[in-house]
């Protein structure tokens, strides 16, 4: 595995590795070999586990739990908890 280990990011290295993994997500799907598929799924999982040790209380949209899912099925609109 290549790059630098998580929680030696600070923040805004960390949100910076994050925004462009998730950004050429799609692009090592659907074309790039096993070993790079591989190599990505196990740098996203080590990213986005340091973000979320960091923000264990960070915002949920409603919209984005099982019952917020559920409710923009009948119509309403997803608006983040506060």
């Amino acid at each position: 595995m290549t790059g630098v280990e998580p929680s030696r990011l600070d923040d805004q290295q960390l949100m910076k590795e994050l925004e462009t993994i998730h950004r050429t997500r799609h692009d090592a799907l659907l074309h790039g070999s096993n070993d790079a598929l591989r190599a990505h799924n196990e740098r996203m999982a080590q990213l986005e586990g340091e973000y979320l040790r960091r923000n264990p209380r960070r915002p949920v949209a409603a919209g984005r739990t099982r019952e917020g899912a559920r409710d923009r099925g009948s119509g309403e609109t997803a608006t983040p908890d506060t």
